[in-house]
């Protein structure tokens, strides 16, 4: 864990945060790598990345940030933030209807709900996308996706702790990817943590 200029000091909720990322078991269609974490948004921040995979094919991605302010953020209207990104394929029926901007953001918020995932300050945007070849890539297929943007500020409080932000999210990355939970088979994700301040 890199952490700077106090090596080896976190603060205990963002220590607290990142033992709940680092312990978290994880669907076994949702691969999860490391990221670097950005280094000029928050004094204190974590990422992952994750690929979604069925038959070792890619169904879709996505990305999470957890960003801490120790000091609080006025824009956050708290010290923590989750920040995601979620994208998959979708039929070329569904990107053209009018409500799945609508149907996607609802899969973010009734995850947090159905997770009991306290939380404020909740925005995003969603975007779909048609992507038709021409010329010399003709003979490739059209490409439907939908993507969500989105952060929240997680209520970490007492005993509220980050595990239910993480289901929420593992569900968020199952739901856009088309796909069940699978409750009864789960892999633990053990990975080192870059930490910045």
């Amino acid at each position: 864990m890199n952490t700077s200029p106090h090596i080896g000091i976190l603060p205990l909720p963002f220590a607290s945060a990142v033992h709940d990322l680092s312990s978290f078991s994880w669907d076994p269609r949702i691969h999860i790598s490391e990221l670097e974490p950005p280094t000029h948004i928050a004094p204190y921040a974590a990422a992952i990345d994750a690929d979604i995979l069925v038959d070792s094919e890619e169904v879709g991605t996505g990305r999470l940030i957890l960003l801490h302010d120790p000091d609080g953020n006025d824009l956050w209207g708290g010290t923590f933030r989750c920040v995601t990104f979620a994208q998959a394929d979708v039929t070329a029926e569904m990107v053209h209807d009018p409500f799945l901007a609508d149907v996607g953001w609802s899969w973010l918020i009734g995850a947090l709900s159905s997770r009991g995932a306290l939380h404020t300050c909740e925005c995003g945007t969603i975007t779909t996308t048609a992507s038709t070849p021409y010329g010399t890539k003709q003979d490739e297929k059209t490409v439907s996706q939908i993507e969500i943007r989105a952060s929240w500020t997680p209520d970490l409080t007492d005993d509220h702790a980050l595990v239910a932000h993480m289901e929420a999210w593992q569900d968020l990355l199952l739901e856009i990817a088309g796909l069940p939970p699978e409750d009864d088979t789960v892999v633990p994700f053990a990975t080192r943590w870059a930490a910045r301040r």
